[in-house]
């Protein structure tokens, strides 16, 4: 990670931990003094009233301090807040949290998987905000799941990653400090952009491989597409505009349509889970033929970011990846 990416995280989980501090502070403040009007106080002094993406008003704490998040994105978002959640969703593929955040969420207990919750051990867990969006078959539960607590949809499905960024730091009181990381990011991937050199414009193919194949993952405007695109880079004709789904299997007899001047390469797990699936790649008829793997242009990556629904953390490791390869 370069110096301005690390110096900017730390100012901003600075910044984040001072106005959490604050608002605890507001928060206890407001408590009970025994005769039942310290009650109300507190509820009119530390809550606050918003719109999710489903039109829904939903009245969230001011200072949330047990978080749910049930997909990947809100994880994602929440944990680039300096928020660390004490419930999470399992990441894409995985019985625990995306490996690229299982530093940063290690405590958080896996209450569900992409496809549902499991509502036993969520409500266990006494949660005072429940967070996800469309990427999550938990979507179908939101009325059982604002019976445990309140609960925000964040974003539709295909949502700008930057906005559901937006949209959930709203719910955690914390939309200022997103908008200041999204505008620290902007300058990373501007400089960024001007260092490519001869590698600018180059076309770039974005691989998961999984059961002996490949798909194509990163098209349209999530944080793999965007990132690429505001960078200046391409595509392979067969990953331009929206994809029909969050990834696209490839068959072995069309595997040049997957070539490209650069290709990033993955699994849905951790870096070394895509060197190992890398090497069984390299065994398939043709997969030698491709200009990207003859030039010595492949990229193993942390598939989990790359692969996942994606967030601001995801994005920045996308930059980062792409920036270490190509820039000059």
């Amino acid at each position: 990670m370069s110096s301005t990416r690390s110096t900017r995280r730390t100012a901003l989980l600075s910044c984040t931990a001072a106005v959490t501090g604050a608002l605890l502070l507001t928060a206890c403040g407001g408590e009970d003094d025994g005769d039942g009007g310290g009650e109300a106080k507190a509820a009119s002094d530390t809550t606050r009233q918003i719109t999710d993406a489903q039109g829904r008003k939903v009245e969230v704490p001011s200072a949330p301090t047990k978080v749910v998040a049930l997909s990947e994105p809100t994880l994602d978002a929440a944990l680039a807040l300096g928020v660390e959640p004490v419930g999470a969703t399992a990441g894409r593929g995985q019985k625990s949290v995306s490996t690229y955040l299982a530093d940063k969420a290690g405590k958080a207990e896996v209450v569900a998987s992409i496809a549902e919750p499991d509502l036993e051990k969520l409500a266990a867990l006494q949660p005072d905000l429940i967070l996800l969006d469309e990427t999550t078959g938990s979507k179908k539960s939101v009325d059982k799941l604002q019976a445990i607590a309140p609960t925000v949809v964040t974003a539709k499905l295909n949502e700008d990653w930057k906005k559901a960024f937006t949209d959930t730091a709203d719910a955690l009181n914390k939309k200022a400090d997103a908008e200041k990381w999204l505008s620290g990011f902007d300058a990373e991937v501007a400089k960024a952009k001007q260092q490519l050199g001869a590698n600018a414009g180059k076309s770039v193919s974005v691989i998961r491989w999984q059961d002996g194949a490949p798909s194509v993952v990163g098209r349209g405007d999530g944080v793999v597409g965007s990132t690429l695109e505001a960078l200046g880079l391409t595509r392979p004709k067969d990953q331009q505009g929206a994809g029909s789904g969050h990834s696209e299997p490839v068959s072995l007899e069309k595997l040049d349509t997957i070539d490209a001047d650069w290709m990033f390469f993955g699994t849905l797990g951790d870096k070394a889970d895509g060197e190992k699936a890398y090497g069984e790649a390299q065994k398939v008829t043709n997969f030698g033929k491709l200009k990207a793997e003859q030039n010595k242009h492949v990229v193993t990556v942390e598939g989990s970011a790359w692969n996942s629904a994606g967030g601001p953390l995801s994005a920045e490791i996308v930059l980062t990846d792409v920036e270490a390869a190509l820039a000059e």
